[in-house]
C-alpha cells in the first residue's frame, strides 16, 4: 500500500484528500499545514508520495518541493493547485514536482495522478 503525506494549510482540504486516498488503497502517514512542517515530516516519515499545496504560510509549496528534493532527489510530489495558479504549477514542476491536481478535487483525477506518478 503506497504511503502519502498530505500538505495543505486548510484542514478541510486535508480531510477531503485523506478521505479520497484512504478509500482508494493509499495509507496516509501524516498531514502538514505548511511547507516547513512538510519538510520535517518528510524526513521523519519518508512517504512514497506527497500531495503539496502551493499557497501556504511560513513556507510555500514550491520552496518545500526544493527542500524535499534536496533531502531525496527521487522524491515524488504532486502539486495541489487552485484555478489560476498555472505559472506557479509550472515553477513547481521545474523545481521537481511530478504532476498536479486541481481544486475542487475530482476523486478519479486524484487517484489517477498519484498512481501514475508512483509508476
Amino acid at each position: 500500500m503506497p504511503t502519502v503525506l498530505i500538505v495543505d494549510d486548510a484542514a478541510f482540504m486535508r480531510m477531503m484528500l485523506k478521505d479520497i486516498l484512504s478509500k482508494n488503497g493509499f495509507e496516509v502517514l501524516g498531514e502538514a499545514e505548511n511547507g516547513q512542517v512538510a519538510v520535517n515530516m518528510y524526513k521523519e516519515l519518508n512517504p512514497d508520495i506527497v500531495t503539496m499545496d502551493i499557497t501556504m504560510p511560513e513556507m510555500n509549496g514550491i520552496d518545500a518541493v526544493k527542500a524535499i528534493k534536496a533531502v531525496n532527489p527521487g522524491c515524488r510530489i504532486v502539486m495541489v493547485s487552485a484555478m489560476g495558479q498555472q505559472s506557479m504549477v509550472i515553477e513547481a514542476i521545474q523545481a521537481g514536482a511530478k504532476d498536479f491536481i486541481v481544486k475542487p478535487f475530482q476523486p478519479d483525477r486524484v487517484v489517477d495522478a498519484l498512481t501514475k506518478v508512483l509508476g
